[in-house]
Parts: structure tokens; C-alpha cells; sequence
């Protein structure tokens, strides 16, 4: 953990993911806590494999290249993903990093590089929209994930260089 203490610290953030959702939305009917039985009433793990066509042959690895966005119930994206750690292949399920709710929505996404170190962009532009009229000296932490790093392979500088070209060096 960290903390920070003083009269004078506040704080701005910024996320945009630049993950790409593809096919249609999919209906969640079974899943208990992190483990994903069924979407539209099929075994999660066959339709996934199905999606992934020839890379199905790299699971669970290549998993972490195609997450799964929660959808609320009208369909719409919610900026929440979940990647998949794992599978079972006895009962066709998906083991994710996080809960899933049944009865709502997912939809399959996967990596773009250009698009992912656009999110990092975008979220540099949210921090700086929201500290654009304070006098500060600042400090940035920016956060991935290993599923960025398997996306953009030795490309992730880009990422640091993106945010850097809107933050500013010094920062």
C-alpha cells in the first residue's frame, strides 16, 4: 500500500482501456463468484472456443489476450473487463479474475496495440482536464496489467511515451 498525508494532497485520475469488444453480447445464465458456467445457455469455455477459433489451441495462455467486458442490462459497457485465469475443461467453465453477475451481459474483447496506447492517451488527457486549473507540482503512477504487456509485446514504451507527450516529463 501507500499513503499519502498533507493539507495540500488531492488527487486526479484517469482510466480508459482501449480493449476492442467484437461479436455479439451474450447473455451470462450461469456463473457462481469468479467461475463462468454458461452464456446463453451454452458451456462458456465451448462458445469461447469457439470465438477464439485457431488460438483456442493456446488456452488458458492466450486468455489473457481476449477479456470479457461487463455489460449492464440494456447491453452498454460499463468500463468494467474480466480476464480469464483459467479454464476447466471438465465442466466447460471460465475461471475469472473477479466476480461475474449472472443474468447480465458480456461481451469478448481483445488486444489493438494503437488502441491500448490510445487508453493510455485518454486517461492522461482525463487527469490533465481535471488538474487544468491548479497550481501543482504532481507525481503519476500509471498501472497495466499482464494482459497489456502480452498485447503489446515490446510496444508498452509507447504506452509510457503517450501519457508522457500529454503529462509533461516533469511529472
Amino acid at each position: 500500500g501507500i499513503g499519502f498525508y498533507g493539507d495540500n494532497v488531492g488527487f486526479a485520475h484517469g482510466s480508459f482501456g482501449g480493449w476492442q469488444p467484437f461479436g455479439p453480447a451474450r447473455l451470462v445464465t450461469k456463473a457462481r463468484d469468479n467461475i463462468l458456467y454458461e452464456l446463453d445457455g451454452k458451456p462458456a469455455l465451448d462458445l469461447y472456443k469457439k470465438y477464439l477459433g485457431q488460438y483456442a489451441k493456446d488456452l488458458p495462455g492466450v486468455a489473457l489476450l481476449y477479456p470479457l467486458a461487463i455489460l449492464d442490462k440494456e447491453q452498454r459497457e460499463l468500463g468494467i473487463i474480466r480476464t480469464i485465469l483459467g479454464i476447466k475443461e471438465e465442466d466447460s467453465s471460465l475461471i475469472l479474475a473477479g466476480d461475474i453477475p449472472e443474468d447480465g451481459f458480456v461481451k469478448l474483447m481483445h488486444a489493438n496495440t494503437n488502441l491500448l496506447v490510445e487508453g493510455a492517451e485518454v486517461a492522461a488527457t482525463q487527469v490533465m482536464k481535471k488538474i487544468q486549473n491548479i497550481d501543482i507540482n504532481g507525481l503519476s503512477i500509471l498501472i497495466s496489467c499482464v494482459g497489456r504487456k502480452l498485447a503489446m509485446g515490446e510496444r508498452t514504451e509507447e504506452e509510457i511515451e503517450a501519457v508522457r507527450s500529454i503529462i509533461g516529463k516533469e511529472n
